[in-house]
């Protein structure tokens, strides 16, 4: 389902292909500088310019002999070259130069297509939250009826995270995004800086300040763990959906499409399958962050065991979710949404959501707060238990005669004022 779903872009940044196009284009701008500095003959560069290609399938069939990519690679791209020209390659430079390089490359990639993904998303919630700012429901807490608020506010707040989301996003990339052309344990003992300032601009990076022979792997634990705290964001918003298409809900639910088919034994079931699926690959994003965080700590200027991981979890992390902010932002636009099935679930609350209201309303005329606590919620268990509105329980008090008149009781339970500021927050959030 993956490869239905995931753009052809975020694949295609993790193909081999592109890795050495990468690959080549960093070893050819260090040739660059270095002609520019006066090491590298102009003519072997343009020969290399002119001459310089790989293809995957040899460099697959080098590797199987060198047990080494770089090599395998640089080989390949000699071949096709010819001397004296190719001699010029990666010069004074170590592997992790060119590998480091190009990792930070395709994350800065993959991180602006993410980008172009949340902001999709963030126009869905925000229309979602424009078209139910009048949509009465039930709010709840520890998912029990709690009071009044309106359905739009649930798109709000995710509206608003998903505009952190963003943000941590675009940190995210501005910290990955730095290269690195500085030897073997980082100490440009064989380069000059000027080649990683030039190579690193050129590829639309910053030079690291300071690495050993990597790139140090706090960077790509933020940038993991950022990917990971935009799924847990992209599950909350599924598992709510989960919770609202439970049958005994049923306040909303994903659109179930013409010849779909929910069971293969129960042709009634009509089955939450893409916020399940939302909410699964969320926990596999949260495992690789953790592995994200395990690679940081590696044995003196470097060791290799964290390249085999970030092999799986780079590419797997990016591509879900980039598949699952697509998942996410269909099922915002599509969500099927019962109003007269909120206002029915209102009901069987048996007006004890208004229980704070008429709490406040006795404090406000002289009842202390435990004494006005102790009235209400005596009654308000009354209602639960017997399924009395709380209006008529509350009525038949006659501690509460002496404090509220009938008609002040109507008012309080025609919820007026439960959604009085509900503008104030959609304005507060840049909604007018």
């Amino acid at each position: 389902m993956i490869e239905r779903y995931t753009r052809p872009e975020m694949g295609a940044i993790w193909s081999d292909e592109n890795k050495f196009r990468i690959w080549l284009e960093i070893e050819l701008l260090a040739v660059e500088a270095h002609v520019k500095l006066g090491v590298v003959p102009a003519s072997d560069y343009e020969e290399l310019r002119a001459k310089a290609g790989f293809s995957v399938e040899r460099i697959a069939e080098i590797e199987q002999q060198t047990k080494h990519d770089v090599i395998a690679f640089l080989t390949c791209v000699a071949e096709k070259v010819g001397s004296p020209a190719s001699r010029w390659l990666h010069l004074g430079m170590t592997s992790s130069d060119v590998l480091d390089t190009c990792l930070a490359v395709q994350l800065k990639q993959a991180g602006e297509l993410l980008l172009g993904d949340l902001e999709q998303l963030r126009t869905a919630l925000a229309a979602k939250a424009l078209a139910h700012r009048s949509t009465i429901c039930v709010g709840r807490t520890h998912g029990i009826h709690a009071e009044p608020m309106v359905f739009g506010l649930k798109f709000l707040l995710y509206h608003q995270e998903c505009q952190r989301n963003i943000e941590r996003m675009q940190r995210a990339i501005e910290t990955i995004a730095v290269g690195k052309l500085s030897g073997a344990i980082g100490t440009f003992e064989h380069l000059d800086p000027r080649v990683e300032e030039y190579v690193c601009a050129r590829l639309g990076l910053r030079p690291d300040p300071i690495t050993t022979q990597i790139i140090q792997r706090d960077r790509h634990a933020e940038f993991l763990t950022t990917l990971a705290i935009i799924a847990s964001s992209l599950e909350k918003i599924a598992l709510e959906v989960r919770h609202l298409q439970r049958t005994e809900v049923r306040e909303a639910e994903e659109h179930f499409s013409r010849g779909q088919k929910g069971s293969s034994a129960m042709p009634h079931k009509r089955n939450p399958i893409v916020s399940e699926r939302i909410c699964g690959l969320a926990r596999l994003l949260r495992s690789n962050a953790m592995a994200a965080l395990e690679n940081n700590a590696l044995w003196h200027e470097r060791d290799i065991s964290h390249s085999s991981v970030e092999r799986v979890i780079c590419p797997d992390s990016t591509i879900a979710l980039d598949y699952m902010l697509a998942l996410t932002t269909e099922l915002v636009e599509t969500l099927v949404v019962y109003p007269e099935r909120m206002l029915e679930t209102i009901e069987r609350s048996h007006g004890v959501i208004y229980s704070q209201a008429v709490l406040l309303e006795l404090v406000r005329r002289g009842l202390t707060r435990e004494d006005a606590y102790a009235i209400v919620q005596s009654a308000a268990m009354r209602s639960w238990e017997s399924g009395i509105h709380l209006r008529q329980t509350i009525g038949e008090d006659p501690r509460i005669r002496q404090y509220l008149q009938p008609e002040e009781l109507d008012a309080i339970f025609r919820g007026e004022h439960s959604l009085v500021n509900i503008p104030y927050l959609y304005k507060r959030c840049g909604f007018e």
